[in-house]
């Protein structure tokens, strides 16, 4: 017997105004989750001296979010699509607070870990949803289009903002601060959305694929894992190159998997669409090298300049005032132009940015570096948009919550490997200069190698305190510096090479991918109804 998958039958549309207080909801809550990718960066040397944490723990801090968030998106959005997305959007809030409570409470290195991983968790589950919800909202192109600048606008912003809010917050009230503040904001996300966000969700001829989600995150757990774990253990480790292959082979395994389902977890038809794969493919490439500059900024302006975490989070502002303005006029253009040239123009403002670092070291002053950050802002605010808006536009919106997935995992992938990656570069180059530096100062070879491995870790940040006196703090600095140089210098390469794919494969794509949508906007394509995997009306076993 077969009988037919019903989705749940759609809302009255919400009246104006309503639609502004959940796009509002939204925003505050998607700010609420980028905003802690960078906010603890400028309390990271605070808990290094409270928590006594190593070079290891900072980076588990900084990452253990990330590697939850990447690993456990697709599952979520998926999970979210079927069950609901309100109801996966307000549990998602509730363990994102929780998780907070923990950090914030935490006075051991490893509770804070684990409380950051479950942030990770938290996020992963709401903010999928949240461009899924503002798909289902926004039944008007144009109000939808606006509506997912200003959610891009917000997600640039929340990245960007985080050192600018977690500086005065360190300073004034202790690094636990950067995590109480979230407990507030979520718990009042939590009662909006109950109350505001209209239940959707898209079963129709769909089922959970646990075979695919187990192998997606123990895949993608095990290369970020690997990625994070590189740089510190060294990447010919057995335990690196073979979380590495065991994560290649588990991820052949899920695309094998996938081809195979008749209900994935990730549909596969999406990447052959030249302009989603590229917009990802973009996506990726942004944070590959770009998020890991906020990371070494804020520790090139503590430990090299000498600047307070308030100052080193205000440093941040030119750049955000520019995403602000920039984003909505990233918006305009994609509808008229496509996203292609907007995406590679922001790619390009971004290399150009990260060259320009290049010029300034240790002696340094703000009145040679701050027309960079303008530089920057402009990168970020032209380039988020368009990714987002083409990725959407590009897919049927029973599945939005799995394209905006896919979209978020392979930025969040990007940032990770950015700053392992990265941070390998400037540690591998840090160490041969200080090397250098001390030979030259006529250090003892057992001495030398000593202060190398005590100065230097897997995020090639500086280490203070060594009681080694001026002249090895100098040392170190300018070594610092040099391996910062190479690093910005690599960043500008994946930036480059992100402009070119762009242009090649996003160039000239406006509009939906055929077949996405029926005649009406936002209406979906029946016309393939047999087919049970692409969410649309179908019949089941």
């Amino acid at each position: 017997m077969r009988s037919p998958a019903m989705s749940s039958l759609p809302s009255p549309a919400p009246s104006a105004v309503r639609r502004r207080l959940i796009l509002l909801t939204l925003c505050v809550s998607l700010f609420m989750a980028m905003l802690d990718n960078t906010v603890v960066n400028t309390a990271l040397p605070t808990i290094e001296r409270k928590l006594g944490a190593g070079i290891s723990d900072l980076q588990w801090i900084v990452d253990g979010y990330s590697l939850a968030l990447s690993a456990l998106m697709l599952t979520a959005s998926t999970v979210g699509d079927m069950f609901g997305r309100r109801r996966a959007f307000v549990a998602g809030l509730a363990l994102f607070a929780v998780g907070s409570t923990v950090c914030a409470l935490s006075r051991d290195v490893n509770v804070l870990i684990s409380g950051r991983v479950l942030q990770g968790a938290g996020a992963a589950a709401f903010m999928p949803g949240t461009l899924s919800i503002i798909r289902q909202v926004y039944a008007d192109e144009r109000e939808r289009s606006t509506a997912i600048g200003i959610w891009a606008g917000v997600s640039g912003l929340g990245l960007g903002l985080g050192p600018l809010v977690g500086g005065p917050l360190v300073d004034h009230f202790g690094w636990p601060s950067v995590f109480w503040i979230n407990v507030p904001v979520g718990m009042a996300g939590l009662i909006a959305g109950m109350l505001l966000i209209p239940e959707s969700k898209d079963r129709a001829g769909r089922g959970l694929d646990i075979t695919g989600q187990l192998l997606a995150v123990a895949g993608i757990g095990a290369g970020v894992y690997a990625t994070i774990e590189g740089p510190v253990r060294g990447w010919s480790d057995p335990a690196v190159t073979g979380l590495y292959i065991g994560a290649g082979v588990v991820l052949l395994l899920f695309v094998l998997v996938e081809r195979r389902s008749r209900t994935p977890m990730l549909d596969l038809g999406f990447f052959r669409d030249r302009i989603f794969a590229g917009s990802v493919l973009a996506g990726l490439f942004l944070y590959l090298g770009m998020f890991s500059v906020l990371y070494f900024l804020s520790l090139w302006l503590q430990v090299v300049l000498g600047w307070s975490p308030t100052g080193a989070g205000l440093v941040i502002m030119p750049a955000m005032v520019v995403v602000a303005c920039v984003t909505p006029l990233a918006g305009w253009l994609t509808g008229r132009i496509g996203g292609g040239w907007p995406m590679a123009a922001g790619l390009v403002c971004s290399a150009f940015a990260l060259y320009g670092l290049t010029r300034y070291g240790t002696g340094a002053s703000y009145r040679h570096f701050w027309w960079l950050l303008p530089v920057i802002g402009m990168g970020m605010g032209l380039t988020i948009t368009p990714i987002t808006a083409t990725v959407l536009d590009r897919v049927p919106a029973a599945r939005a919550g799995m394209a905006s997935a896919v979209s978020n995992t392979a930025r969040e992938l990007g940032g990770v490997l950015g700053v392992a990656v990265l941070g390998s570069v400037l540690s591998s180059r840090m160490a041969e200069r200080l090397r250098e530096r001390l030979t030259a100062a006529g250090v003892p070879a057992s001495e030398r190698d000593r202060l190398v491995a005590a100065t230097t870790g897997g995020t090639g940040r500086p280490q203070a305190g060594l009681g080694a006196g001026a002249r090895l703090s100098h040392a170190v600095n300018g070594a610092f510096v040099d391996g910062l140089h190479l690093a910005e210098l690599s960043g500008c390469a994946i930036l480059l090479a992100g402009a070119l794919l762009a242009v090649a494969l996003v160039r000239g794509g406006r509009g939906p991918a055929p077949g996405s949508r029926g005649g009406k906007s936002g209406e979906l394509d029946t016309s393939d109804a047999h087919d049970d995997t692409d969410g649309r009306a179908t019949v089941a076993t």
